[in-house]
């Protein structure tokens, strides 16, 4: 049987995060002030015409398929969309609970400060983002779902936190370190954090990362996840 995670973005956007959609009959999006991420019915002429209407002229949105975009019927680079970036995905779940022994400290003592992040940290993580590029985010990203952050001094220097929102899944995402902060466990610090909200909510966390980012697939297999699936990620302008 198919999956909801066989088609995450579509189907978080008509269950949990049915609230944030822009919807166009075959092609839903997120708000721009969010995100490009944008999900099909089915990949199909008529669906790429709805998602132009979603994208607006030059706008860019950005998918998850389960093929690539030159599997899709009627699709071609003179169908007024120019193909921006193709890449190979890597779905992965943990489907365990989280060490607990590993969880992260809170408040004072010998870890660094790790705290959730509120709306008044968003100017610091769109710089942390922008220097990083975890993926997509924007000024309302943080809506989506808990965040966490890690911070030297008064600085923001790693953050993690939950994107796509199904009724059995949550998306971990948004992973990142600044370069000078790299190689003190931040991340895996961050990315516990999530997993520890995430099974407290009764659901199962699972993420997306580039297919051939190694060193990051070897740290989430120590945190318990296990390779799904592949899916291809398809950024498109329309040109019309």
């Amino acid at each position: 049987m198919p999956s909801p995670l066989d088609n995450p973005i579509w189907h978080a956007l008509h269950t949990e995060h049915s609230h944030f959609a822009v919807d166009a009959g075959l092609a839903r999006r997120y708000p721009a002030a969010i995100g490009p991420l944008s999900g099909m019915a089915h990949p199909s002429p008529h669906s790429l015409e709805s998602l132009r209407a979603l994208a607006g002229p030059s706008g860019r949105l950005a998918l998850f398929l389960e093929e690539p975009l030159a599997a899709t019927p009627g699709w071609s680079l003179t169908s007024g969309w120019t193909l921006e970036r193709a890449e190979l995905l890597s779905q992965m779940v943990a489907a365990g609970q989280p060490d607990s022994d590993q969880d992260p400290h809170f408040g004072p003592g010998d870890g660094p400060p790790l705290r959730p992040l509120t709306a008044d940290d968003v100017p610091q993580m769109l710089v942390l983002a922008e220097l990083t590029e975890p993926g997509p985010f924007r000024e309302r990203t943080h809506e989506l779902g808990a965040f966490f952050g890690i911070f030297e001094g008064d600085h923001l220097v790693a953050m993690a936190g939950q994107r796509l929102h199904l009724p059995h899944y949550v998306e971990v995402s948004a992973v990142c370190t600044h370069p000078e902060a790299r190689g003190r466990g931040y991340a895996r610090m961050l990315i516990q954090a999530v997993l520890r909200e995430i099974h407290q909510g009764g659901k199962t966390p699972f993420l997306h990362v580039l297919a051939d980012n190694h060193s990051a697939i070897r740290v989430y297999q120590t945190l318990g996840f296990t390779l799904r699936r592949n899916l291809h990620l398809a950024v498109l302008k329309n040109e019309r």
